[in-house]
């Protein structure tokens, strides 16, 4: 029987005792309310003694009790028993964790719904700032730099922000948000003096070797014009020498005006006025049709009068790029279509090509640098492999992006999608 039917059992023979007692001597109502009274009374002493035992945490061997109260007691004690050796489990995690993460390299800082500081590992504290008195502080406060205050506010974490070190000038630093848990986060941020010290040493490097190479070039095109032009009359193979000679010179100095060009898009500074783009692709459709190959092959709609802050220069780099890889890489008697046209949250150029198409494993890597899609054709095409990186990178320098869908041998459409903030 559980120790609630015992319970039960005991009140309903006392009462039946009661009952048996009164009636016999007449005194059944008072009795009842001295055996009610006393039941009651019971209780309270044993709640009184259960609220003692529980208000001082629980700790011990529980007190000494009958009946149902033997078994509440025991009940509670095993809980609190159990709850213990998982608080254990959790503080031996939680140690665990941390040893772990004061380990790591780079710093991580966990913040609250509001940014406040609820934890920070060593690395936190090295590059910065953070001590263990900062303990509930809101981090824009301790690191006041406007572009991570700015980064917080928003919270686009998709990408890391470059901010150096509060506690260190010459210390560049990573820095990136991950959500988790009910409004928790982890900040992360990772030393890249040394990777930002090499990316610049190789922009610094492919500027001054391009710069350099374009006067030898300059030279040897000239002096090759020049004995090209010479009156007296000259071999078959010397003259087809000359001319492969100059091709390559050629070649080469468009090579270097890309990589020039592609530094001055790493290292200038944004230049922004209000650029009239349906005037611009009407000047280079005009200029590229005039070229022999291309002539009535391009069809330009513009579909809106909307203009784009940007560089006007880098502008038409990125849309000539675009639509001289379409006219490359199609059909001699096929048309590329270029259209200006506008959305509710972008205004967005299209440049639509029937040509041979990209397969799709293919097109993650065809902004690449010097990345070509290898493709066996009757005749070779010549090409930097510079111009869709270009393209890139002008967009990214007017906060845009470039979305390229292509099938093979049906064609690929190249859509540039500029933000509304960009529209003029």
């Amino acid at each position: 029987m559980s120790a609630w039917g015992k319970e039960l059992v005991l009140v309903a023979t006392i009462f039946v005792i009661v009952a048996v007692l009164g009636s016999l001597t007449g005194t059944f109502i008072p009795l009842l309310f001295i055996l009610l009274f006393s039941l009651l009374s019971w209780q309270v002493v044993q709640i009184n003694r259960f609220e003692r035992w529980i208000s001082n945490g629980g700790r011990g061997k529980y007190p000494k009790a009958k009946g149902i109260w033997e078994d509440i007691y025991y009940h509670v004690y095993i809980i609190k028993k159990s709850e213990k050796k998982r608080k254990k489990k959790l503080a031996k995690i939680i140690d665990q964790f941390r040893k772990s993460t004061d380990a790591l390299p780079d710093a991580a800082v966990v913040l609250g719904k509001h940014d406040e500081i609820e934890w920070a590992n060593n690395a936190a504290k090295t590059v910065l700032g953070i001590q263990a008195t900062d303990r509930g502080q809101r981090i824009p406060n301790l690191i006041r730099f406007p572009i991570f205050v700015r980064y917080l506010k928003e919270g686009h974490f998709n990408e890391s922000i470059i901010i150096p070190s509060p506690t260190n000038n010459h210390l560049t630093l990573a820095v990136r948000v991950v959500s988790y848990g009910a409004g928790l986060r982890l900040l992360l941020a990772q030393d890249v003096t040394q990777l930002r010290k090499m990316e610049q040493m190789r922009k610094d490097f492919v500027a001054n070797v391009s710069h350099e190479l374009r006067t030898p070039l300059t030279v040897l095109r000239g002096y090759l014009e020049t004995l090209q032009d010479l009156d007296e009359p000259q071999l078959p193979l010397l003259s087809h020498s000359f001319q492969q000679m100059l091709e390559q010179t050629d070649r080469m100095q468009h090579l270097v005006d890309d990589l020039l060009l592609l530094s001055n898009l790493e290292t200038q500074p944004k230049k922004t006025h209000c650029v009239d783009v349906p005037v611009l692709l009407n000047k280079i459709c005009k200029e590229t049709e005039k070229l022999p190959p291309y002539t009535g092959r391009v069809e330009l709609t513009v579909s809106t009068s909307v203009r784009l802050y940007g560089d006007e220069n880098e502008l038409r780099s990125a849309f000539s790029n675009l639509l001289g890889n379409a006219l490359k890489y199609s059909p001699v008697n096929s048309v590329v279509k270029i259209q200006w046209r506008m959305t509710e949250s972008n205004g967005i150029l299209d440049v639509i090509d029937q040509g041979e198409g990209i397969a799709e494993t293919e097109i993650p890597r065809i902004t690449e640098r010097f990345y070509r899609v290898d493709i066996k054709r009757s005749e070779k095409i010549a090409g930097t492999g510079l111009g869709l990186a270009i393209v890139k990178h002008v967009l990214l320098r007017h906060d845009a992006h470039l979305h390229i869908v292509s099938e093979l041998h049906r064609g690929s459409t190249f859509s540039c999608y500029f933000p509304l903030s960009r529209l003029c």
